[in-house]
C-alpha cells in the first residue's frame, strides 16, 4: 500500500496510486462521460442507437397541434417568443411523432424513391438519410423540432437563407438547442443537411457543440 504522503504526491504529479503514469483529469473525464451517458437531454437516437422499446415521453403541447418533451418545452417556447419579438415569423412544422407516424413517413419516402426508378434495396437505404427509420428518429424521442420560416416552408437547403434560420443558427444554443444535422456532418449523423431540425440538449452541451462546430455524435464520442 502506498503511504498517504506518497498518495498525495501521486495525485499532485499525475501519477496513479500504483505508480503508473496517468493524469489528474482522468477521473474527472470519466465522470463527465458517465454523466453524459445518463443525461436524458443527451440521449442519442440514430440508426446505430435506436430508442428503447416502449419509450413514451411526457409531452406538452406547443403550437400547430404539435407536442414536445414536457421537461424542455419552456425553453422551446422562450426561443420562439424571443425570435418573434425581433420580427421573425417562425412556423413549427413538426415535433414529436409516434412510431406509427414515423413508419408512415418512411414507407412513403421509400415508395416515392422506387417510383423514381430506385431498386428496393437502394430506396430503403436512401430513404433513411432523409426520413429516419421508425425508432431511430429524434422526433420519436420528443426532443426534436422542425422550424421553418412561415413565408418559406420548403424543407430544402434554401431554408438556411431565411432570416428565421439565420437567427436560430446564431441563437439556438442560448436556449439549449443545436442545429442537429449540420451541412458537413452527414457521414457522422447518417442524415442529410437539415437547416430546420433543432434538438434540445441543454444549454451547456449546446454551447460546447456549437462553439466547436461538432455534432451530437462527436460530442458523445459516438462518431
Amino acid at each position: 500500500m502506498i503511504p498517504s504522503s506518497a498518495q498525495e504526491t501521486a495525485e499532485e504529479t499525475g501519477l496513479a496510486a500504483d505508480g503508473k503514469s496517468g493524469t489528474v483529469s482522468d477521473g474527472a473525464s470519466l465522470s463527465r462521460e458517465t454523466e453524459k451517458s445518463s443525461d436524458w437531454k443527451l440521449t442519442l437516437v440514430n440508426a446505430s442507437h435506436p430508442m428503447e422499446e416502449g419509450y413514451e415521453p411526457e409531452l406538452a403541447e406547443i403550437e400547430n397541434n404539435y407536442y414536445f418533451d414536457a421537461r424542455a418545452v419552456k425553453y422551446l417556447q422562450e426561443m420562439l417568443a424571443d425570435g418573434r419579438k425581433e420580427g421573425l415569423d417562425f412556423w413549427v412544422c413538426s415535433a414529436y411523432r409516434t412510431i406509427e407516424k414515423q413508419r408512415d413517413l418512411y414507407e412513403d419516402k421509400v415508395r416515392r424513391l422506387q417510383a423514381e426508378g430506385m431498386s428496393s434495396r437502394t430506396a430503403l437505404k436512401e430513404a433513411g438519410t432523409v426520413v429516419a427509420y421508425p425508432g431511430t428518429s429524434e422526433h420519436n424521442l420528443g426532443l426534436a423540432v422542425d422550424i421553418v420560416a412561415k413565408d418559406y416552408q420548403m424543407l430544402d437547403e434554401k431554408q438556411e437563407q431565411t432570416a428565421e434560420q439565420q437567427w436560430l443558427m446564431e441563437n439556438c444554443w442560448k436556449y439549449g438547442f443545436i442545429l442537429r444535422y449540420p451541412t458537413d456532418k452527414t457521414e457522422e449523423t447518417g442524415i442529410i443537411y437539415e437547416p430546420w431540425h433543432y434538438r434540445y440538449v441543454g444549454r451547456e452541451a449546446a454551447r460546447e457543440i456549437m462553439e466547436q462546430g461538432i455534432c451530437l455524435e462527436e460530442y458523445l464520442g459516438e462518431a
